[in-house]
């Protein structure tokens, strides 16, 4: 593999922003990487925040990962980081496409730009593409679109498009509007409103193995509204130009190859583990870890030869059943666990951990690793951005390593007691304005160490501090 700086690669960086949540920029994006894709361009997707939903939804409509990228969790040198290693995935990308998170100005703080849209686009020297919802406007749309672009200088904006045009005269009057008002912001198209490209919930996402050849027939059609509403041809031919900023370079750089792997990583992946940062796995790989993925709702065995074992988030909830009848993966996560080799898990992989997982379904075992118990609840118990500073030794580091992440998650602990006596509690929290978080009777923000094993409801981004990938491989090759 070539050598390659750590700063942003060269080709260009459009960002989808909004005007305010639900006003379109995800169906935007994913019509987007889908028209693109179609047309034989090669788009590296990314995601502003910690979702893990949308990746998701950006991998099946570009045909490769969808990285997050997060000011709040990551510091600016780990961003470039995160796009230089995202584009060395063959072919090389022809543009890379960022779909924001919340409103343009929207993120970790009420105060400053800080984890928002605006800041990664201006970080980044990204093109921003501003969707707004113009639904029951005419002049009131330039009103406030150029509130939008004027709020904070520095940003680009390469154009803007008008979403829920109701009629052929709605149309008009907005054309006549941004001619009068904005002459020098394009617009780069109106989309009316389809009810046929409706996305799946929020909270249920995607089941990629599932629903992904059904999706892509919604995939087609958003690439065919965003094809019918926007001129592709002058929107290409403006991120073609010029980026008006030299970025600055990382203070380090890239290493040339990944090395040969020294330990194998066993990664869980399927339908009820599907949230896992994808600058974890290739950090993990870079730190000398073969990657093992296997499914605990289908395969019987862990992965042969393993030295460590990795549990991510996602649905165990919804397979709250299968997890429980396939016994023999259930005994065999126990005995690994018990066997001193290192095991992190996070959220839905936690959950798995302890002794039942309780749904509207019933109450249902699970690899009893941890005492207690989990309990779905109707409202999210946690929801934030977490900062962690380990009070102990653990899996990813020694006592005092700090890093960073986001919780959000459905379920609490029913009685943390019996965790509390088996497991020390190894994590000091404080949320993104630097107030500590204590563990709740939810089991909200703890993190738990029983032995090798380390569980907490908090994702974690490795992006954070690049010792906790080092860090776990290192603990893999002691075991």
């Amino acid at each position: 593999m070539q050598h390659h700086p750590a700063h942003v690669p060269s080709s260009p960086l459009l960002v989808v922003a909004g005007t305010h949540s639900g006003c379109g920029k995800t169906s935007v994006t994913l019509g987007l990487l889908r028209a693109l894709t179609r047309r034989g361009l090669v788009v590296q997707p990314f995601k502003a925040g910690p979702d893990f939903i949308d990746p998701a939804l950006h991998a099946l409509a570009a045909g490769r990962p969808s990285w997050n990228l997060d000011s709040w969790m990551c510091p600016p040198h780990a961003l470039f980081h995160t796009q230089s290693m995202a584009s060395e995935h063959a072919p090389a990308p022809d543009l890379r496409l960022l779909e924001g998170v919340m409103g343009l100005h929207d993120g970790a703080s009420p105060r400053s730009a800080r984890g928002s849209t605006a800041e990664l686009a201006r970080l980044l020297d990204g093109r921003v593409l501003l969707v707004a919802d113009v639904h029951a406007m005419a002049r009131s749309a330039a009103a406030l679109v150029q509130g939008y672009v004027q709020f904070e200088p520095g940003l680009d904006v390469a154009g803007v498009v008008l979403n829920r045009v109701g009629s052929a005269r709605h149309r008009s009057l907005l054309a006549e509007v941004f001619a009068a008002h904005s002459p020098g912001l394009p617009v780069a198209g109106m989309l009316g409103r389809n009810t046929a490209i409706e996305l799946p919930s929020r909270h249920l996402g995607l089941h990629l193995d599932a629903e992904a050849d059904a999706f892509a027939v919604t995939l087609d059609r958003l690439a065919d509204w965003v094809e019918e509403g926007l001129d592709l041809d002058a929107l290409l031919a403006r991120l073609a130009c010029p980026a008006r900023h030299q970025l600055p370079a990382s203070p380090a750089s890239l290493p040339a190859s990944i090395p040969a792997p020294s330990v194998r990583l066993a990664v869980a992946r399927d339908a009820a583990f599907c949230f896992v940062y994808a600058e974890n796995l290739r950090r993990l790989e870079r730190a000398g870890a073969e990657l093992a993925f296997f499914s605990p709702l289908q395969e019987a065995r862990l992965p042969e030869g393993i030295h460590g074992l990795y549990l991510p988030g996602g649905y165990p909830e919804l397979h709250a059943p299968a997890l429980a009848a396939n016994t023999a993966m259930r005994t065999a996560v126990q005995a690994f666990a018990r066997s001193g080799r290192p095991v992190y898990a996070e959220c839905g992989g936690f959950m798995y951990l302890l002794e039942r997982l309780e749904t509207t379904a019933g109450s249902f075992p699970m690899a009893g690793v941890f005492p207690g118990m989990a309990r779905m609840g109707e409202r999210f118990a946690a929801l934030g951005y977490r900062e962690v500073t380990t009070t102990a030794a653990t899996p990813l580091g020694p006592a005092g390593t700090r890093c960073r992440g986001h919780e959000f998650h459905y379920s609490f602990l029913v009685d943390s007691q019996p965790l509390d006596a088996a497991a020390g509690q190894v994590y000091h929290v404080t949320d993104r304005s630097g107030t500590p978080v204590p563990p709740a009777p939810s089991g909200a923000c703890g993190g738990w160490q029983r032995g090798n094993v380390l569980g907490s409801y908090i994702h974690i981004h490795f992006g954070s501090n690049p010792r906790l990938a080092p860090a776990l491989v290192a603990a893999c090759a002691r075991a």
